[in-house]
């Protein structure tokens, strides 16, 4: 195994009992053309389009249920741009809407009571977790596609991947049996197969510098969202640092700003809930529970939050996909890092203090005294779905792996490719979510206060391309594996690549290949990619949009000192927005066009050496925009007024509004002071940069 940095998931039922498994040497071998390890949506799609192509199919696995965690509990699907989604990807939504369609299936609510249920859609993206599962029966059984369930492969040095001349000829399981083909897949969200066969990966976050990036590495300025709004004191004896610090606080500095570490974002159990008293199940007290593990939280809610009702977003028959929100939350940050990699026995701890963690949760929140009587009242309410996940007493059995390992290829997917500023030649098929990372810690600031660090939720733009490249090993690897999840690219752009549509899309694309392969008895680094593409789009597969992106500044790609309205002193509230394009970064702020004479933003550096600099302002201009921007700079001379007219396209000079050429002094406070006084529209705030004149 060759590892260049490390993470992984383990899709499998809680029950297993790793004891049972031995390695038996009387096993029984199994052959397809193509073997896909991993039975997660992505591995459907795959073998759908295997059978398609005429070729034989095996999917083996861990799980004892299809779809991960598409059937898992991810009901409220991460879609993006619906345009972008094609092929088996959108068949898999619209075979969801014909069971919706029929009126049998609403048995707690009326169709016409939910108002994603809409009349001509021809899909269904949001929906309950025991009918996706269905939906993935449905096509294995159509298509007679062999499934091997709770199947684990041995990932003992040596023993789970048979190789000869750089191609994969079998892999083997615990149990004994053994599948031979002539091209491998994996399909796991962990990357097991990857690692075993001894392709690089990689776990964790890069640095930015590596790949050019803005949005990798540890993201202490960035992380806004989910975050502690008020101090919270983070000490088992308030004011005390001897005392020690709460539960689920880790100890040390967070590292700095931009640099890489080996810590994955929090997972958590994507969880169905339900009010309806008939199909309730009161939040049972899981084995284990400790009410102090929750004393941060309570320290949250005594200081007025109410946070934890959001993210109950609500799928058909009165059901949720419940998510993380807030600055504590479902997610449970900084106990997974060392998940991908772990063994099977280590991994089952895993989930299983994950599955305590959440459970003790919503227990807590509905019967620990201490809590506020209006969150107890409210959260009582709300139980586990009866007629959800039997087998497992209403839990999920998939846990939320949102990052394991990633491949790393000769082509490595980074932000640079997904915000346009980099080419993506081969295209395979196309994702459109945010760049969205979750917390990966929680530590001490500087300040004494408690901080989430990790979340990043910023758009690409628009839709975009992935490369056929990302789905490859290198070759001088491996000639005859392909792999649609544990894609060769970068912690931020798996952010938004790890979408299920977007799994069952690359799936898909990599069953195409691999036939091709097959036929011409190639590399699969091999196959003309003009024959692939011309498959893929006969297939219905979306390879690029030809509709209006957002165009993203990437901060990086600025020359001078800068500063975003993500680091700023504000005054008052300004409004998060990323409609409008192009923006620096994360987006951009505006007043609402109110608060008039009440709101100002400060932007402040202090600049590397004396000299002149110009300095540029950076904002979206749009009709409903103010005219009469009052904008103050500091510099060595004194102070400079200006005022911006932000109903004017600043693009043809880069997308700035030059203030003007001042000079600064080293060391000093270099300031832009914007307000909204006397305004006659939307006031915007993005970005300021000082660069200097030569």
């Amino acid at each position: 195994m060759k590892r260049i940095t490390a993470t992984l998931t383990l899709p499998a039922l809680l029950s297993f009992a790793l004891g049972s498994y031995a390695p038996n040497a009387q096993g029984k071998d199994h052959q397809a053309d193509v073997v896909i390890y991993g039975p997660t949506s992505a591995a459907i799609a795959a073998a759908v389009q295997v059978k398609r192509m005429g070729r034989t199919v095996i999917v083996v696995g861990p799980d004892k249920h299809l779809g991960g965690l598409s059937a898992g509990g991810l009901g409220w699907t991460d879609s993006g741009n619906k345009e972008v989604i094609g092929g088996i990807s959108r068949e898999f939504y619209q075979r969801v809407r014909k069971y919706y369609d029929k009126p049998e299936t609403w048995k707690w609510q009326k169709p016409e009571e939910y108002k994603r249920y809409r009349p001509g859609d021809d899909a269904q993206w949001t929906f309950e977790p025991h009918l996706a599962e269905q939906v993935f029966e449905d096509l294995v059984r159509e298509y007679k596609i062999p499934v091997m369930r709770d199947e684990w492969l041995n990932r003992a040095p040596g023993k789970g991947v048979a190789k000869k001349d750089g191609r994969i000829t079998s892999i083997t399981m615990l149990s004994g049996n053994t599948y031979s083909g002539k091209i491998f897949m994996d399909a796991t969200y962990e990357g097991d197969l990857l690692a075993a066969a001894g392709v690089s990966f990689t776990v964790g976050r890069e640095a930015n510098a590596q790949y050019g990036e803005t949005l990798n590495g540890v993201q202490i300025r960035n992380a806004r969202k989910h975050q502690f709004t008020k101090p919270v004191d983070p000490y088992v004896i308030p004011g005390d640092p001897k005392s020690g610090l709460l539960p689920r606080i880790q100890p040390g500095p967070p590292g700095e700003q931009g640099s890489a570490d080996k810590r994955v974002q929090a997972y958590n159990y994507r969880v169905c809930l339900t009010r309806v008293p008939e199909n309730r199940v009161p939040f049972p007290k899981p084995a284990g529970y400790d009410p102090k593990q929750y004393e941060l939280l309570l320290r949250v809610l005594q200081g007025g939050s109410r946070h934890i009702k959001g993210k109950f977003d609500m799928l058909p028959n009165l059901k949720t996909d419940t998510n993380n929100h807030g600055s504590f939350s479902t997610d449970n940050i900084g106990m997974n890092y060392d998940y991908p990699e772990a063994s099977y026995e280590r991994r089952k701890e895993i989930l299983k203090e994950h599955e305590t963690y959440q459970k003790g949760y919503f227990y807590f929140l509905a019967n620990d005294p201490r809590v506020p009587a209006d969150v107890r009242a409210w959260m009582s309410e709300w139980g586990l779905a009866r007629d959800e996940f039997h087998e497992t007493g209403h839990w999920p059995h998939q846990i939320y792996v949102r990052e394991g390992r990633r491949m790393v290829s000769d082509f490595v997917v980074s932000e640079r490719h997904l915000t346009g500023r980099e080419q993506t030649p081969r295209s395979v098929g196309m994702g459109s979510y945010n760049m969205d990372s979750h917390n990966t810690q929680r530590y001490v600031d500087a300040n004494g206060q408690v901080r989430n660090e990790g979340d990043v939720q910023v758009s690409p733009g628009g839709p975009y391309p992935i490369d056929y490249g990302s789905l490859v090993p290198k070759k001088s690897e491996c000639e005859n594996l392909l792999v649609p999840v544990s894609v060769s690219c970068t912690h931020i752009a798996f952010g938004s690549i790890r979408m299920e549509p977007v799994f069952m899309i690359l799936g898909q694309s990599a069953a195409t290949a691999a036939c091709f392969a097959i036929d011409a008895d190639q590399a699969v680094q091999d196959v003309p990619f003009e024959k692939l593409e011309k498959r893929l789009l006969a297939d219905k597969q979306v390879l690029r949009f030809a509709g209006k992106r957002n165009v993203v500044i990437g901060i990086g790609s600025l020359k001078g000192v800068t500063r975003d309205d993500a680091h700023i002193a504000n005054k008052g509230t300004w409004t998060y927005s990323n409609s409008k394009s192009p923006f620096v970064e994360y987006g951009y702020r505006h007043d609402g066009n109110a608060q008039k004479g009440k709101l100002s933003a400060k932007f402040s550096v202090k600049l590397p050496k004396s000299g002149p600099y110009e300095v540029r302002m950076y904002y979206t201009f749009d009709p409903n925009r103010a005219t009469n921007v009052p904008v103050t700079i500091q510099h060595a001379g004194g102070a400079a007024k200006a005022i911006v007219n932000q109903r004017k396209d600043p693009a043809g000079k880069g997308g700035y509004h030059l203030l003007g050429t001042y000079d600064f002094k080293a060391g000093q406070a270099a300031t832009v002071t914007i307000g909204n006084k006397d305004t006659d529209g939307y006031v915007i705030i993005d970005c300021i940069e000082w660069l200097p004149k030569p």
